[in-house]
């Protein structure tokens, strides 16, 4: 399923929500320059759970913290989760106000890395990109507007489908199929994708949305 946009217009502009996915985009860009190099960038750059365990939470961990965030494995991991977050952010940022929401991302995007380091805390292997914050996002929105429509592309064998589904199921499946794969992957080495990071931001947007989120909603269903 690849959505394509929801049905809920925003009431403001959503200016850190497109600055979040500029910024996304330029650091993309700057790993694509460093060429041969960019590897050993990101080991040094990006968080490492075995290493945040084994030397603490210090103020440079935080700072592998955050520009993880913006890390990115590839076009298809970049363009999926900037899609994701063009698609579901606006509307987070309507109701929460833009300082705000950029507190809210950065703050489920920590969580979520806690969350994978709590499930691999013996992994050498650099964490990257921006879904556990973006999941965090995601978790926001079906708790905000669990009612709202999202025109999906849906592949069936040969077929192509345009269908509406409602916010509720659409964020349902994806998370019960993060959780499926999640528990797959414990105890497995070398797990290529974050999936407990996705688990931990989505829960974590659900708890923490009502804090954040004190505008109502402009809309009805």
């Amino acid at each position: 399923m690849i959505p394509l946009r929801d049905d809920i217009p925003s009431n403001t502009f959503p200016i850190v929500n497109y600055i979040l996915i500029a910024v996304n985009l330029a650091v993309f860009g700057f790993e694509l320059s460093l060429g041969r190099s960019l590897d050993q960038y990101i080991y040094t750059h990006a968080v490492i759970p075995i290493q945040v365990v084994s030397e603490g939470f210090t103020a440079e961990q935080f700072v592998r913290m955050t520009a993880t965030m913006f890390f990115h494995g590839g076009w298809l991991h970049l363009l999926s989760n900037m899609l994701y977050l063009w698609i579901f952010g606006d509307n987070v940022e309507d109701r929460m106000g833009h300082f705000k929401y950029l507190f809210f991302y950065l703050i489920v995007g920590y969580l979520a890395t806690f969350a994978h380091i709590f499930f691999y805390p013996m992994s050498g292997t650099p964490l990257v990109g921006a879904s556990g914050a973006i999941a965090g996002v995601l978790g926001a929105y079906l708790i905000l507007y669990p009612h709202a429509r999202v025109l999906t592309l849906i592949f069936i064998f040969v077929f192509i489908q345009l269908v509406y589904i409602p916010a509720l199921i659409f964020l349902g499946i994806w998370f019960v199929l993060q959780l499926i794969s999640g528990a797959a992957s414990v105890g497995q080495a070398g797990q290529s994708v974050a999936f407990w990071a996705h688990i931990g931001g989505f829960v974590a947007g659900m708890l923490l949305v009502k804090l954040f989120a004190t505008k109502k909603a402009n809309i009805r269903y």
